[in-house]
């Protein structure tokens, strides 16, 4: 994999680590994932970004524990 080097702004740079630390991410693999969302948007995996926006979601099952049974019960 290639490295580049980009130039930007204190702030931004801070703010861009801070949001990277909150996603569990690094700043590296944050920038690489928007060129490629950007770059790229049909291959961008799309059950990746659903588990994204779950974990995001901050949702708490509770300690519900589901069977595959379960499904069928509607």
């Amino acid at each position: 994999m290639a490295n580049i080097t980009i130039s930007l702004d204190e702030d931004l740079l801070v703010a861009g680590r801070q949001y990277a630390k909150d996603h569990d991410t690094s700043l590296n693999a944050l920038i690489r994932q928007l060129i490629e969302k950007n770059v790229r948007p049909d291959l961008q995996n799309w059950l990746d970004a659903g588990f994204r926006l779950m974990d995001r979601a901050d949702i708490n099952s509770g300690g519900k524990q589901w069977k595959r049974e379960d499904l069928y019960d509607v």
